[in-house]
């Protein structure tokens, strides 16, 4: 009677015995903030990318090829001095480019996402060309270019038409225009390089 006793005592469980505590290894709650974290970072990010999609008019980013670079250029003499704005400037590389091709020419790019502007800005110091160039994080409806007598375009068929109407009010009379992938609907060109893709229209106000 007295063993049985004890193997029941030694079988029922103590209500005062501690048991081992299950939870979360320290490096699994780093993990998962980091993953979070990281996650957050990536959407933000993103969001720059995705929110002109949802505007009124979508002027979404697509890189310049060498080809379409090249053709701008080719519609700026060298000596060429002033000012030149690219219209939606994405990652910079019009405006660093005719900094490069001019080198008595100040160049500004006015774009949206803040990213491509940040990125802009530290491709120009990397390229040694940051003295002459500057970059907007601006609305282009919004922004003053009645100071630029070179104005490069890569815009979407839907804004051409607006965006005619605000060169003609707000551009000197001498101011050069230098649209890509889609013409101005009115004005008629000086120039034009048919490539495809990579067709240049090159108007002149004063010849407008």
């Amino acid at each position: 009677m007295i063993i049985e006793m004890e193997l029941l005592n030694e079988a029922a469980p103590n209500p005062l015995a501690k048991t081992p505590k299950s939870g979360m290894s320290t490096g699994g709650k780093i993990l998962i903030a980091a993953t979070g974290g990281v996650g957050i970072g990536l959407s933000i990010v993103c969001a720059s990318f995705v929110a002109p999609a949802f505007r009124r008019i979508c002027l979404p980013y697509v890189p310049a090829t060498t080809e379409q670079i090249q053709n701008v250029l080719s519609f700026m003499p060298k000596n060429s001095a002033g000012k030149l704005l690219d219209i939606g400037s994405g990652d910079g590389r019009i405006v660093m480019a005719a900094a490069q091709h001019c080198s008595a020419l100040k160049t500004d790019g006015v774009e949206l996402n803040p990213w491509l502007v940040y990125y802009s800005r530290l491709a120009a110091l990397r390229h040694g060309v940051s003295n002459r160039t500057r970059f907007f994080r601006k609305d282009l409806w919004k922004f003053d270019i009645k100071d630029y007598n070179f104005v490069v375009i890569f815009g979407v068929e839907q804004m051409m038409q607006d965006l005619e109407h605000k060169l003609i009010a707000e551009c000197p009379h001498n101011t050069k225009i230098i649209a890509c992938r889609f013409p101005l609907p009115s004005l008629e060109h000086v120039k034009i390089i048919e490539d495809g893709v990579n067709t240049v229209w090159f108007y002149d106000l004063n010849k407008s």
